[in-house]
């Protein structure tokens, strides 16, 4: 799933440019590049599929050029991830009925790589076994606020996997304390594994009307375009999570610690990057700090920065935006930028 704006980086993620098409780790890979050749090492080249914005498909394949354009799924509006993985079930469906299928972002990151596929591959083997939904929780390290949370049923099932028995989205910190105190909870890291059939029969069950709008579109039709804009012009924009797993009583979590990050703020790249004796994360060329500690400096552009007598703090500098806040106040970036946006009409977005 490739068609998210990542409007938490900004001003380096924007909506003509968002954030899985960066290199944000300055490793000299994007990230969605880093998440193809993940699957690469799993299955065949032909098996993978990206779902993105249409806007965004020339990128997708600059960044994948060895991937074929039948494998760029490109979606006409931004409806979420319930219509994302609709399509994407259509185009494999018609290639193989019996297929298992692991859903994944493409801007999340993951350090523990042979970790990641053998968590991956045990719970594709558990989807092609069972008529059932497979997630895949994180083992939580801290009461974060910006994480959805599963809990799970301590005793394993007769099957082999854990129960899911709640959802919850970004709770308070003080619920988040809650969960991590009872061992009942993880991290809803947003992959998800199971068979073409489960999950249809799921979203035909809980999502009747995304599952008719989109048995109208032929992936083989000469009016498949057409066809694809009448779809997403009809269907509601709404998550897979909040429409069928919610509702969706097999649904099952494989507990997993792979190094995951889902990079969602300036504050998590810091806590992933590799830090100075001042516990400063500097990402790019030309940054300078003095007396400064515990910050984040990216520099996506040549200018010089210099840095002296700060403390937490976030710098990022990107073409014509300078952005300066407190890393502690990374939840308020969203509303800011939306602020921005209405103010110079789009201009910085």
């Amino acid at each position: 799933m490739a068609g998210g704006i990542g409007s938490r980086f900004w001003p380096v993620s924007k909506k003509s440019f968002p954030k899985q098409f960066i290199d944000i780790m300055g490793t000299g890979e994007s990230l969605i590049k880093q998440t193809y050749n993940r699957f690469n090492h799993m299955v065949p080249q032909e098996n993978i599929f990206v779902v993105t914005n249409t806007d965004y498909v020339p990128l997708v394949q600059s960044h994948i050029p060895e991937m074929h354009i039948s494998r760029i799924l490109h979606e006409p509006l931004a409806k979420n991830t319930a219509p994302c993985i609709a399509l994407a079930n259509r185009h494999i469906q018609s290639l193989n009925p019996d297929a298992v299928c692991l859903v994944a972002p493409s801007d999340h990151l993951i350090s523990n790589e042979l970790a990641f596929i053998e968590t991956s591959l045990q719970a594709m083997d558990f989807a092609a076994n069972n008529d059932a939904l497979v997630t895949l929780g994180i083992n939580p390290t801290r009461p974060d606020t910006g994480y959805g949370y599963i809990q799970f049923n301590p005793e394993l099932d007769p099957r082999g996997l854990h129960r899911v028995k709640t959802f919850t989205e970004k709770p308070t910190e003080e619920i988040a304390k809650s969960f991590l105190e009872s061992g009942e909870f993880l991290w809803n890291a947003g992959i998800f594994v199971w068979s073409i059939k489960a999950i249809n029969n799921s979203i035909e069950k809980h999502l009747p009307e995304i599952y008719q709008i989109f048995a109208d579109v032929h992936p083989d039709s000469p009016e498949y375009n057409n066809q694809l804009e009448q779809a997403y012009a009809l269907t509601p924009s709404i998550s897979i999570d909040y429409g069928v797993l919610e509702k969706e009583k097999d649904v099952f979590v494989m507990p997993a610690n792979f190094g995951w990050n889902d990079l969602g703020t300036w504050k998590s790249l810091w806590d992933v990057s590799a830090r100075n004796d001042k516990n400063n994360a500097l990402i790019g060329k030309n940054i300078h700090t003095y007396n400064t500690t515990e910050s984040m400096v990216f520099n996506n552009s040549n200018k010089l920065i210099v840095v002296n007598g700060v403390d937490n703090i976030v710098i990022v500098e990107s073409d014509e935006v300078l952005l300066v806040m407190n890393k502690d106040k990374e939840q308020e970036l969203r509303t800011i930028v939306n602020e921005i946006k209405d103010r110079y009409k789009g201009k910085f977005n």
